[in-house]
């Protein structure tokens, strides 16, 4: 399903704009990041998405759906949100219910909702927390399940706000390897983050917002690598300033591609001048 957004403009009830001529466009399947500071309008783009905000200016499709032409209920069948603070989604007293909770509403019969929900637990590793009130997990657990209610729902167009944060390095691993699996389903999934290491290692595309507009968007080996303009918005990866510091041919925003270039410059033969030699 095809993303578009041409040129929105949203403000806020206080009179704070946070979106102004925003067109952006999104082709089914394609994993994206938008980046950039706090206030830049990442979430305020994220929820025109699946209707929770509706354009002050301008036009949101979802495929062949107008956002304001249907309601947020109809638009959660093609765009699954995960909210940052999983406090804001989860409100049952059971982990499984919680996950079976749009699958209740759509009316699925009981043991398609049961076989769904169990698949989804194995998935993000909570199987053994069938039973458990989610507020007895850890945070970085509470965030899984809200996470795993949305993965259950199967949507075309998944919509993650700062999934990372709270993950320790195994949960950011596991979050990576799950977005990669997503992009072999064919969905498109959309990452809200501050996190610049998960992008240049899982997204193919970033999108960099500041003051409610879109100021880069191209991809990731591209955006990444042109670290002075993105300072103004984010912190771009740690690996790529260091490749840029060791003049390091090439655009290098993963830890492998440094290897790589790395250990071809370090086989080179060394050439020394004659001051070098003197010394």
């Amino acid at each position: 399903m095809r993303i578009r957004l041409t040129e929105v403009g949203y403000t806020y009830p206080g009179g704070v704009e946070a979106l102004n001529g925003v067109t952006l466009q999104i082709e089914p399947g394609e994993q994206v990041a938008i980046v950039g500071q706090n206030g830049s309008g990442k979430t305020t783009l994220a929820k025109h998405l699946n209707g929770l905000l509706r354009p002050g200016a301008g036009r949101v499709e979802i495929g062949d759906w107008d956002t304001c032409d249907h309601t947020v209920a109809e638009m959660s069948r093609r765009v699954g949100y995960l909210f940052q603070n999983p406090g804001e989604q989860i409100f049952k007293t059971r982990v499984s219910d919680e996950v079976a909770f749009g699958l209740t509403c759509r009316g699925l019969p009981q043991d398609e909702i049961k076989a769904r929900v169990h698949a989804v637990l194995e998935r993000v590793n909570l199987a053994s927390q069938y039973d458990t009130h989610p507020y007895e997990l850890l945070p970085s657990q509470r965030k899984w399940v809200a996470l795993a209610s949305v993965l259950v729902l199967d949507n075309p167009i998944l919509v993650l706000d700062e999934p990372t944060s709270g993950q320790d390095s195994q949960g950011m691993a596991r979050l990576g390897t799950l977005v990669s699996e997503i992009a072999t389903e064919g969905k498109t999934t959309i990452v809200i983050t501050h996190d610049m290491d998960f992008v240049a290692d899982y997204l193919e595309r970033v999108v960099v917002m500041q003051h409610g507009q879109i100021v880069s968007d191209g991809p990731k080996h591209e955006v990444l690598v042109r670290t002075r303009e993105l300072e103004r918005s984010v912190e771009p990866p740690q690996i790529t300033r260091l490749a840029q510091g060791l003049d390091l041919s090439g655009q290098i925003v993963k830890v492998d591609e440094f290897l790589k270039a790395y250990s071809a410059v370090s086989r080179r033969p060394r050439v020394w001048n004659k001051t070098e030699i003197r010394h």
